[in-house]
C-alpha cells in the first residue's frame, strides 16, 4: 500500500474515533471534549489536503446520481463540521476562553447540537459510501475468503444495523438533530464503553444503509452504461 493511501486511512480512522469520543461530551468532561474538537479540526484540514485532487475536479466531468449524492454528503459533512467548530469556539470555557466571546451563546448552543448530531449521521453515511474501498483493502490482505465467512460478516452487519435502530431511538438522536429536545441527557452512572457501543452501532446502521444504497446506484449506473454500449 502506498504511503499516501496509508496516511489517508489513518486520518479517516482518527476522525472516526474522535467523532465517537466527541459524542460522549459530559461523560469525558468539557475540557477533554474541547481538545478533541481541536484534534478533529486538525484532522479535517489534513483530510482535505490529502483529498485536494477530488476537490479540484468537483466542477469537472459528468454528474451521475451517485456522484451527486456523494457531493451532497461531503458538503453536508463539511458544513456540519464547520458549524460545530465555530459554535464550539463561542461556547468554549477552556481552550478558547481567552477570546472572551460573550454574545450569541444561545444560538451557538443550538447550532452546536444540530451540527454535532446531524454531522454524526452525515459522516456515517459518508463513510458508508466509501466502505467499498475498505472492503477492497481487506480482500487484498485476506486472499481467500470463503462464502461462509462472507455470510458471517453480512449477518454481523445486519445485527449491528438492527441494534443501531434501537440505539438511535434509545439515545433520542432524532430529537437532538431537529432540536425537539435542546438538552442532552447523560447517565453518569452508565459505563462509558456501553455508551460508545451504542454510538458505534448507530454509526454502523448508517454505514450499512449508505453502503448498500451506493451499491444499488453503482449497479444501476453500470447497467445503464452497458446498455448504451
Amino acid at each position: 500500500m502506498k504511503p499516501k493511501m496509508m496516511l489517508k486511512i489513518m486520518v479517516d480512522l482518527g476522525m472516526t474515533v474522535l467523532l465517537l469520543l466527541l459524542m460522549t461530551y459530559e461523560l469525558i468532561g468539557q475540557a477533554v471534549h474541547e481538545w478533541l474538537g481541536v484534534g478533529m479540526f486538525v484532522l479535517l484540514l489534513l483530510h482535505h489536503v490529502l483529498n485536494k485532487a477530488w476537490e479540484q475536479n468537483v466542477l469537472k466531468g459528468r454528474y451521475s446520481a451517485i456522484r451527486i449524492l456523494q457531493t451532497v454528503l461531503v458538503t453536508g459533512v463539511l458544513l456540519a463540521m464547520m458549524g460545530s467548530m465555530i459554535s464550539g469556539v463561542i461556547l468554549s470555557r477552556y481552550v478558547f476562553s481567552s477570546l472572551s466571546i460573550r454574545g450569541g451563546r444561545s444560538f451557538a448552543r443550538s447550532l452546536h447540537m444540530v451540527c454535532a448530531y446531524g454531522g454524526f449521521v452525515l459522516m456515517s453515511l459518508h463513510l458508508g459510501f466509501h466502505w467499498v474501498v475498505m472492503m477492497g483493502i481487506i480482500k487484498k490482505h485476506i486472499k481467500k475468503l470463503s462464502a461462509i465467512h462472507k455470510w458471517i460478516w453480512r449477518i454481523v452487519a445486519v445485527i449491528i444495523a438492527v441494534y443501531g435502530i434501537f440505539a438511535f431511538a434509545k439515545r433520542d438522536i432524532g430529537s437532538y438533530m431537529f432540536l425537539k429536545n435542546q438538552f442532552v441527557f447523560f447517565d453518569f452512572e452508565e459505563p462509558l464503553i456501553l455508551f460508545l457501543l451504542d454510538y458505534v452501532s448507530i454509526m454502523g446502521l448508517f454505514v450499512f444503509i449508505s453502503h448498500y444504497f451506493a451499491a444499488v446506484l453503482r449497479r444501476m449506473q453500470q447497467k445503464k452504461v452497458t446498455g448504451k454500449i
